[in-house]
Parts: structure tokens; C-alpha cells; sequence
């Protein structure tokens, strides 16, 4: 019974979702307060709806109730619970469900923490998301019930897909579709904008926060996700430029550029009309990864290949909102006044050159990740774009980018000093290029470019620490004044200096894995030695062992250097006895930021078995340094200023900054 009010409350709130979409949106236009009202009781309540039937498809899953269809093809009575909990979202129907139950919690907190924003305004923003959950709310109900039974019940269920039974899936997926889905917002902003009209620094100040929140999470999801599948799949990669990947970096790209963009306009109301259009582009390469994950165009190890009803669904949902957004864009945009003015060499100056790039490299993901597509559909050749394209391209773009990163925080707004910031940064620029040389020559020689990739890495980190040193005024004031003033200094400004820190050690890891990493492919017998890194792996035998819901067997290494045993590691291959699908299990070993990667292959005839050993020197500075990105986001976001930087309602808003039609 439990599960039918579970799919009773969904359909409460379709018909939620669908008052929500059409009465505050009615209430603003003709300046009804009770119908303006609605928007936020009604989106609190659609949460509670969707909250309540996610919750009750989470309770099927933990009691293993195989008479509902969607537990038993993703689930298995031995499987242990916490796989059975992340089971609920590794499936497409639980996930889309999770979108939605994230798409709501949106909604609802744009209603509860909204409370200064002008009433006809916050009522256009839930209206809009309410457009959003009622076209998933539909998608769910026709094209993909999580709740619907099975008569007669079986007795036992076909096991989660044995590489999503990892603590990762518990992680990954809510932190990537709380930055996919939290981009919804800033839509949102900016289709009610250009509805009411309301395009100022306000605006700006609304939107910044939702947008940093939405970033910071997509970029703790992007990370983990590349650090599950770099120790999950024995690989022994960190990223593959896979389509599904790349369906989740553009808006990562487009989402940076935003934040940067919107930035701008708070402090300088320039940049309006760009800013709005990325609002819109960000949240729209949103809905373009969940058709590329969902509609079956793609074979991933990300993706759920479904049938093409669902696809199409999701096509007819984006060619909507895109379109509609878009359309609704071109029709207003004309008549928005375009803002404040700036010179070339200023804050803003840097900031549209962070911009510029940022969107071309998105471009160029889009390209290279739709062209196999529409090639294939057009002609039905079929043809691959792999790494060489995108480092090629993609890493070309970056390098201009990341030598502009630290002028950025040291250029005046409206009319800045290159001069000025060049003086500032030739120190750090020396110091960098000697730490990227001493690690070049440390790890005995390579590329030389890779010296001056290492560079970069330690210049992006210096020189997000010279720009809180001259803000404090360390050098020109007694220690203890600019320690004090460094002290007083806003969370943001720590905040982005973390970020930019952030980008800099993931450049460094990136760089040194890249250069460094050595692979060795052996086949090793009992009592055989191999060499990697400068250590020595011993193979001590295979052990054949029993999981919950599998069977493995597993290879011990002891690892010595010079002579002297430092650590051991187990590496295995699994067989999931519900589904008969082996999975391989490396071992992996942390010394320092470096890693020890032992993967095993196939088994021989003669008694051996064929073993994988990466050494990735520094390679925990790719993970660690989007740690320190994502700590940035959150530093910025506890900021005063952008949590209450809003004026009140009481204030008399700013009317549209409309120039009249011609």
C-alpha cells in the first residue's frame, strides 16, 4: 500500500507543479498578492511530495520489496544496505527521481531564503521552476515509473550493475546533479528577468549565490566521479574525455564563465545582457547532458541506454526550454541597455577575457562531442573524437587562460595597471619557473614543455597568495597591521584566492601524471619481483575469498624499497554471482601525493597471471586541488555579502532598464 501513495504523491505533485506553473505567474502580471503568495507554500509543498515519494522508494529498496519492478532489476536481498540505499539512484527511473526530489529542494529554498526579493520577481522565478518539474514530473510518470509492481512478486532480484556497488555511487551522482540541477535557478533568474524586465546589479546579487553553490557542487561532483572511475574500473586513468564526461564539464565551463560574468555586473552593472545569455546556456548544456545520459544516443559505463520513447521525451523537454529560452531572449534582449564601460586593461577587461575563453572551450567540447553523433546520423558513418583532439584544442585554449588568472585580482576596476600587476607578479613568476624546473629535474627529465606546465601549476598557486599579500599590504605595513587587515579581508576574496589555489595544484597533477606516470605489463608467477616508481613488488601468491554477493581472487604484493618492506596491497577480480559480470579491483597505495596502481589482467596457462603497474607520481593533487576549489566555493558562499548583499523588498525596485521599442 506504502508504494501506491508513494505514486499518489508524485501525482499530487503534477498537479502541484501545474498550479504553480500558471497562478504566481498571473498573480505578477496583474499585481496579485494571494496568487503571488502561492508560489512559495506551493513549492515548499512540491518538495514535500516529491521528498515523500523518493523516501518511499528508498524504504523498497531497503526491505527489498521485489514486487516493485524497479528494485528487483537493481537490486539483490544480499547485496549489503548501504548499496542497497545508493541502488535507489543507480538506475534511470531512481535517478530521475533524485533530479526531480533535487530539482524541488531548489525550488524550495529559492522560496524559503528568497524572502528580499521583490514579490512579483521571486514569484516568476518559482513559476519557472515549477515549468521545469512539472515537463520531469510528466517525463517520470509516463515514460519512466519507478513504481510500478510485478504480479506475481519474485523472489529475488537481478543485482545493481557490480560497478556501481562502490561507496562512490553514494557521493558521485547527489553532488553532480546538485550542480547540474542547481544551474536551474540561475535559469530561472534570468527568464524571469527578461519576463519582468528586472536586469540590474540586484539581479547580479541574487543570482551569484545560487550560481557559486551550483558550481561548487558540479565541481565535487565532477571530481568524484573521475576519482570513482580511476580506482573502480582499473584503468588506471583519471579522465577519458568520455562524451558522458564531457556532458558534465561543459556546463562546468559555461557555470565558471557565469560566475565570472555575473560578478561583473554586480560590481559594474556591465555585462548584462552576456550574463543573462550564459545563465541560459549553462542550465541548457544542463538539460543537454541528462539527454545525452538518458536517451540511449550513448554507450558509457555513465550512461543508461533506454529505449527511444525517452529519449525523445527528453528532446521535446529540451527543444522547450532551450528554444523557449532563447526565443524569449532574442525578442528582449534588443531593448536591454548594455551597461557600465571599461577599459581593455581593467578587472572587467580580464574577467570578458576569462569569458571569451571559457565558452569557446566549451564550444569546442560540444563540437567534438556531438559531431560523431550528427556525423552518424546524417551519413551513418561512424567515427570516434578521442583524447588527441580535445588535449589538443581544449589544452591550447587553457594556457592563455591560466597565465591571465592571477592579473585578474590585481587589476582595477574600470581602468587597470598591467604595468602595476606585471611588477607584482614578476617575483612570483621567477619563483614558479625555478619550482617547476627543480621538480622537472627531480623526476629525472621529460618533455620540456613539462617544465613549463609545472610552472604555471606553482604560478596560479603564488600568485593567488601575492593577491591576498597586496591586499593586506604586507611589505609596506608593520606585520601586525597587515596581519590584522588580512584578517578583515571579505571571505570571497579568501575564497576565490582558494580556488584559483585549487586550479593551480590540479595543473600540477595534471601535468606530473601526465609527464612522469610509467606502466609496466607483466606476468608475474608466485615469488616474482617487478619494479615501478622506484619500488619493488613481490607477488606473494592468489587467495580466493567470498563477498556477500560475489566471489574473488585476490593477489597480495609486498612492496619494499631498497630492500626494506614499506607497505603491502591486495588487488583482485570479482564475479557477482546474480548477474555474472566480473568487475577488477586494483590495488592502489598513497605515497606522499604520488600512487602505486596494481591492476590484474588476464591469467595464463603456465601458472601466471598478466599484472598492470602504474607509478603516478603527484597524481593526488588532481582530487586535491578540486578539494581546495570546492572549499573555495563554500568559503565565498558563508560570505555576509552574498547571502544578505540583496535589498530588501520593502525597497522600491528598480523598474526595467528598458530602452522604449522602437
Amino acid at each position: 500500500m506504502i508504494i501506491e501513495i508513494g505514486h499518489y504523491a508524485l501525482v499530487l505533485a503534477l498537479a502541484t507543479a501545474l498550479i504553480l506553473s500558471i497562478a504566481p505567474m498571473a498573480g505578477a502580471r496583474r499585481g496579485d498578492a494571494a496568487l503571488m503568495a502561492l508560489a512559495p507554500l506551493g513549492s515548499v509543498l512540491l518538495f514535500a511530495l516529491v521528498a515523500f515519494a523518493f523516501s518511499v522508494l528508498t524504504w523498497a529498496y531497503a526491505v527489498s520489496d521485489f514486487s516493485l519492478r524497479n528494485v528487483w532489476e537493481n537490486s539483490h536481498s544480499l547485496m549489503p544496505l548501504i548499496y542497497k540505499l545508493t541502488g535507489v539512484w543507480g538506475n534511470h527511473e531512481g535517478s530521475m527521481l533524485l533530479w526531480l526530489l533535487i530539482l524541488t529542494l531548489f525550488s524550495a529554498m529559492v522560496a524559503v531564503f528568497g524572502r528580499n526579493l521583490p514579490d512579483s520577481l521571486r514569484a516568476t522565478v518559482l513559476a519557472v521552476q515549477a515549468w521545469i518539474s512539472l515537463a520531469f514530473l510528466l517525463f517520470i510518470l509516463l515514460t519512466s515509473n519507478p513504481f510500478l509492481r510485478l504480479d506475481p512478486a519474485p523472489a529475488e532480484g537481478q543485482d545493481l550493475n557490480p560497478v556501481l556497488q562502490d561507496p562512490g555511487l553514494a557521493v558521485h551522482p547527489p553532488l553532480l546533479y546538485l550542480g547540474y540541477v542547481g544551474f536551474s535557478v540561475c535559469f530561472s533568474f534570468a527568464v524571469a528577468a527578461l519576463i519582468e524586465g528586472r536586469i540590474d546589479a540586484a539581479w547580479a546579487r541574487w543570482v551569484r549565490p545560487w550560481t557559486l553553490a551550483a558550481w561548487t557542487f558540479l565541481t565535487a561532483g565532477i571530481a568524484m566521479g573521475s576519482y570513482w572511475a580511476y580506482y573502480e574500473l582499473g584503468w588506471g586513468g583519471w579522465w577519458f574525455w568520455d562524451p558522458v564526461e564531457n556532458a558534465s564539464f561543459m556546463p562546468w565551463l559555461a557555470g565558471t564563465a557565469l560566475l565570472h560574468s555575473a560578478l561583473v555586473m554586480e560590481k559594474r552593472e556591465a555585462l548584462k545582457i552576456w550574463t543573462v545569455l550564459l545563465a541560459i546556456m549553462t542550465f541548457s548544456l544542463s538539460l543537454l547532458g541528462t539527454f545525452l545520459v538518458r536517451s540511449g544516443v550513448l554507450t558509457s559505463v555513465h550512461a543508461f541506454a533506454t529505449d527511444p520513447s525517452r529519449g525523445i521525451f527528453i528532446l521535446c523537454i529540451l527543444s522547450l526550454f532551450i528554444g523557449g529560452a532563447f526565443t524569449l531572449f532574442a525578442w528582449r534582449a534588443p531593448q536591454l541597455k548594455s551597461g557600465g564601460l571599461f577599459a581593455p586593461i581593467s578587472r572587467e577587461g580580464a574577467l570578458v577575457l576569462n569569458n571569451l575563453i571559457l565558452t569557446v572551450s566549451a564550444a569546442t567540447v560540444l563540437t567534438g562531442t556531438l559531431y560523431p553523433l550528427v556525423l552518424e546520423t546524417l551519413t551513418g558513418e561512424k567515427i570516434s573524437v578521442g583524447a588527441p583532439f580535445f588535449n589538443l584544442t581544449f589544452g591550447l585554449l587553457m594556457i592563455p587562460l591560466l597565465l591571465a588568472v592571477p592579473f585578474g585580482p590585481l587589476l582595477a576596476w574600470k581602468r587597470g595597471d598591467l604595468l602595476g600587476a606585471l611588477q607584482r607578479l614578476y617575483l612570483v613568476a621567477g619563483v614558479s619557473l625555478g619550482a617547476g624546473l627543480a621538480v622537472y629535474y627531480a623526476e629525472h627529465g621529460g618533455p620540456v614543455l613539462a617544465a613549463f606546465g609545472l610552472a604555471l601549476g606553482f604560478y596560479l598557486i603564488l600568485g593567488a597568495l601575492a593577491d591576498l599579500w597586496y591586499r593586506a599590504n604586507f611589505g609596506r605595513l608593520a606585520f601586525s597591521i597587515a596581519f590584522r587587515r588580512l584578517k578583515g579581508l571579505p571571505r570571497s576574496a579568501f575564497g576565490t584566492a582558494l580556488a584559483h589555489m585549487g586550479l593551480g595544484i590540479t595543473v600540477l597533477g595534471i601535468v606530473a601524471v601526465t609527464t612522469f606516470e610509467t606502466e609496466t605489463v607483466v606476468e608475474m608467477k608466485q615469488g616474482q619481483t617487478a619494479e615501478a616508481g622506484g619500488y619493488t613488488l613481490v607477488f606473494d601468491g592468489m587467495r580466493e575469498a567470498v563477498g556477500p554477493n560475489f566471489t574473488e581472487e585476490r593477489a597480495h604484493f609486498t612492496i619494499s624499497r631498497g630492500g626494506v618492506a614499506v607497505a603491502d596491497v591486495w588487488s583482485s577480480k570479482r564475479l557477482y554471482t546474480a548477474r555474472r559480470m566480473p568487475t577488477t579491483e586494483a590495488g592502489i597505495l598513497s605515497f606522499g601525493l604520488s600512487q602505486l596502481y596494481v591492476s590484474l589482467g588476464d591469467p595464463m596457462d603456465d601458472g601466471g597471471i598478466v599484472v598492470r603497474i602504474w607509478w603516478k607520481p603527484w597524481i593526488l593533487c588532481i582530487w586535491g586541488g578540486a578539494l581546495v576549489m570546492m572549499l573555495g566555493g563554500f568559503v565565498s558562499l558563508s560570505d555576509r555579502r552574498l547571502r544578505v548583499g540583496a535589498p530588501s523588498r520593502r525597497t522600491k525596485p528598480v523598474k526595467a532598464q528598458m530602452e522604449p521599442a522602437e
